[in-house]
């Protein structure tokens, strides 16, 4: 997937301006981009206020995914070690 050039922070910016009363269209053209996608950073930054919640998100999203990793990992072995006993010798 194709990354923003627009930071997170650049985002927010953008957003409480369109808040503040500016078009989605007036926004695009200043800032180079599809007015569609305004909405798109709507829906996925919509309650977020600060850089700093959208930080402490980020954190808890890549622990998150750590956690999973470690779940995985953990079941496969469990799995492994299932298929090993039961086995008759």
């Amino acid at each position: 997937m194709r990354t923003s050039k627009f930071t997170d922070s650049q985002i927010l910016a953008i957003l409480k301006e369109y808040e503040s009363g500016q078009t989605a269209k007036e926004l695009s053209r200043k800032y180079g981009f599809h007015y569609q996608t305004l909405h798109d950073w709507k829906k996925k930054f919509s309650g977020i206020n600060s850089t700093k919640e959208l930080a402490k998100i980020k954190e808890l999203e890549s622990e998150n995914n750590r956690l999973k990793k470690m779940f995985a990992n953990l079941s496969l072995e469990h799995e492994a070690l299932k298929d090993v006993l039961s086995k008759k010798w």
